[in-house]
């Protein structure tokens, strides 16, 4: 996982960056054009994309987003739905049997916030996502939040603060400090069948 830190611009870290991007703009839209039934070759490619293989068990449906893919660490189990964007220059961590939505923007960079020094460079921080969490369509994640095992982030949540475990996120990104039971072994999702708790 990647800490906190700027990435001053014209320097060779910024010009990396910017190569990177490059690639992975290719690889991505590769990845989308492919049929969808083709999942050796989508699974190929994500790999490559992540300059590692791929989880055996992550489901990743197309079309997909980033702007990095070095800095993006899947747990087993996963299940990331159509239209994501995980912008990961800083580190994004989703942990085991973590479920997202359609239309879910991760982003790990920003600029500073200061107007005088805004094109000084890329400010990143990263995203962590235990297991077991569930975030909903449409969801934003914004640099340097944590989101904990069990959590439940709600369609349409802007989510700019950690949240706890066993939480829920409310649309207006209210953290609900509900009492959300620990799931023993949850089902799980794989692909377009669901397994029974073991």
């Amino acid at each position: 996982m990647r800490e906190k830190g700027l990435i001053p611009r014209g320097t060779p870290a910024s010009r990396a960056v910017t190569e990177r991007t490059q690639v992975v703009m290719e690889l991505t839209s590769e990845l989308n054009s492919l049929r969808h039934s083709d999942i050796e070759a989508r699974r190929e490619l994500l790999s490559r994309i992540l300059g590692r293989p791929a989880p055996a068990t992550l489901t990743l449906y197309p079309p997909f987003y980033c702007d990095h893919g070095l800095g993006l660490e899947f747990g087993e189990r996963v299940f990331v739905n159509q239209n994501c964007s995980f912008y990961d220059i800083g580190g994004i961590r989703i942990g085991d049997r973590t479920m997202i939505g359609p239309g879910v923007t991760l982003t790990t960079a920003g600029h500073p916030v200061d107007p005088a020094g805004r094109f000084d460079g890329i400010t990143t921080a990263p995203i962590d996502i235990g297991p077991n969490v569930w975030i909903g369509a449409n969801s934003t994640v914004v640099p340097g939040v944590r989101i904990g095992e069990g959590s439940v982030v709600a369609a349409g949540a802007l989510v700019t603060r950690d949240v706890p475990a066993n939480c829920v996120v409310s649309s207006a990104g209210h953290i609900e400090r509900r009492a959300l039971a620990p799931a023993e072994s949850p089902p799980v999702w794989t692909g377009h069948r669901r397994e029974p708790r073991r």
